[in-house]
């Protein structure tokens, strides 16, 4: 438990230090699971500089052997893409390649698939490739994720772990992800899973954070003004505690009851905007970069 803590308090410090930095240039287009709605996939091309950008997929989240032939596949033959390619990235060791880590250097898009986000940033962070990712964002690369691909982009990353039945302090488990999604903790597959539990308990314990949750076949395009719209098929929870009076009842454990009163909720619609920063609905949906 106090390792937990430790490694959480650590990435809480990093985020309030980011905060005070100049923001990314970056989008990110992050899509909750399920079908990848064709006009998040779009606007992930567009912000990438179009078909001939230079675009690299990472399907370090999946198991299947197949995956990076996969990706390269969708690119070239759904969306036209003439320059992509995907880095094959299993471990620490192949994220430490040169030739990987300037290839997402120079990307126009980087974009993560989906399966086991902790596979992600197991191999990634921390590493040459993490930092070219993170440099390229900088610099104004789009970002785009699919259900595990997205929930590491939050810089408090729930990994799937924990039990979801209750809600009770730590019974979630969060690691540390990217942090390119800032003043959010970000979860996917929501509506379609019901995962309401797992995100409300992890808001009451960080009311601070906003909970961003995607549903499937829906996407979120974050602009670096850390405004967001919805795109596709359903819809994007936010669920927002920062003014609430958040209340605990002693537990086994540590794992104490969570109440809360006066909690807000946003359920948002294709096309609707929120601003992250404002905590508010943006009332008419802008489509400027």
């Amino acid at each position: 438990m106090r390792r937990a803590l430790a490694v959480i308090g650590s990435v809480m410090v990093a985020a309030s230090a980011a905060a005070r930095v100049p923001a990314p240039k970056g989008n990110l287009v992050l899509i909750g699971g399920g079908d990848k709605p064709r006009e998040a996939m779009a606007k992930f091309i567009e912000l990438a500089g179009g078909p001939q950008a230079s675009i690299v997929a990472i399907p370090t989240a999946s198991g299947d052997a197949d995956a990076a032939s996969f990706y390269e596949k969708l690119f070239r033959e759904e969306y036209g893409c003439t320059n992509v390619v995907a880095l094959d990235i299993k471990t620490k060791a192949d994220a430490m390649r040169p030739d990987f880590a300037q290839r997402a250097a120079q990307a126009g898009g980087i974009f993560f698939g989906g399966g086991d986000q902790v596979r992600i940033t197991n191999a990634i962070l921390g590493t040459p490739v993490g930092a070219a990712i993170a440099s390229a964002f900088e610099r104004g690369a789009v970002v785009g994720g699919h259900s595990a691909g997205t929930a590491c982009q939050s810089a408090l990353m729930i990994t799937g772990e924990g039990d979801f039945t209750v809600i009770k302090a730590n019974t979630v488990e969060l690691k540390p992800g990217f942090g390119f999604f800032r003043g959010v903790i970000v979860d996917q597959h929501f509506i379609k899973r019901q995962r309401e539990n797992r995100l409300g308990a992890v808001i009451l314990e960080h009311p601070d954070l906003l909970g961003v949750a995607v549903d499937e076949a829906t996407a979120v395009w974050v602009r670096p003004d850390q405004t967001f719209t919805v795109l596709g098929q359903s819809s994007v929870v936010v669920i927002d505690a920062a003014k609430a009076k958040i209340n605990r009842r002693p537990g086994e454990n540590g794992k104490d009851l969570l109440g809360v009163h006066g909690l807000k909720v946003h359920v948002l619609l294709p096309g609707e905007t929120f601003d992250v920063k404002t905590r508010a609905v943006v009332t008419a949906p802008t489509n400027s970069r």
